[in-house]
């Protein structure tokens, strides 16, 4: 089975769902951490926190789907 990071990195330079779910991620997590530095947060902030988080664990999962695709796809044409 090809290595995990070596299937990540393939699918970042040639699948556009996969980068693109990527970058979300990466925005999201930016995000998410600027509001979890704040003392405070407002109940929009809460909400939005909470909405980060779901959205992260969506990407995640696609980009997971993406990820055990490819290595199946892999494992059958070796």
């Amino acid at each position: 089975m090809p290595d995990r990071e070596a299937v990540v990195q393939r699918l970042t330079e040639l699948n556009e769902e996969f980068r693109r779910l990527r970058a979300e991620h990466q925005a999201h997590e930016q995000e998410l951490a600027e509001l979890q530095a704040r003392p405070f947060l407002s109940p929009e902030q809460e909400w939005r926190e909470s909405e980060l988080k779901k959205l992260k664990l969506i990407g995640k999962d696609r980009m997971e789907t993406l990820i055990r695709q490819n290595q199946a796809a892999t494992s059958m044409s070796a």
